[in-house]
């Protein structure tokens, strides 16, 4: 069995590998990344919170919202699902955008996997993110992706307690 928590960066082969273990049920860690109003709660780190302008949660639907920060600052992303088995995983392409979704001009582009185990009243969630090419990936990792997307997840631990 893993550590609670690992994150490994390949830059061979242009991917992150994310493992994350919760003390809840895989229902509860599911509609945790699946339903805006309570991924607005742990998405992003503090003081930045993430606000939804929409979400359509299937295969083909999109996730469009921004990181807002202390200042009203925004940065906007739009993510497109392009796969879900409900309670085991989804996949779908995320790339930072305008407030209307149209990428923005040189935006890495990542593919995400995300699965989910469960693990009797606990879960187990693995996020592999991949790029089409090291470019992404390295602006990804210098944009300080690994220090905010542990936070987030630390932030997701403590709301489900």
């Amino acid at each position: 069995m893993p550590d609670k928590f690992i994150m490994v960066k390949d830059p061979d082969t242009k991917k992150i590998h994310v493992e994350r273990e919760f003390n809840a049920p895989i229902s509860v860690v599911w509609k945790a990344w699946t339903d805006p109003a309570i991924l607005e709660k742990w998405w992003g780190p503090r003081p930045w919170i993430a606000k939804t302008r929409s979400m359509d949660f299937r295969v083909g639907g999109t996730w469009l919202y921004a990181m807002e920060g202390p200042e009203g600052q925004q940065h906007w992303s739009n993510v497109t699902f392009t796969l879900i088995e409900t309670e085991h995983r989804f996949a779908a392409d995320a790339v930072f955008s305008d407030e209307h979704g149209n990428p923005a001009p040189g935006a890495p582009l990542g593919h995400w996997d995300n699965k989910f185990f469960s693990l009797g009243n606990k879960s187990r969630v693995v996020v592999d993110l991949s790029f089409d090419n090291e470019a992404d990936f390295k602006l990804l990792v210098q944009m300080g992706f690994e220090g905010g997307f542990t936070i987030g997840l630390n932030q997701l631990e403590a709301l489900l307690g």
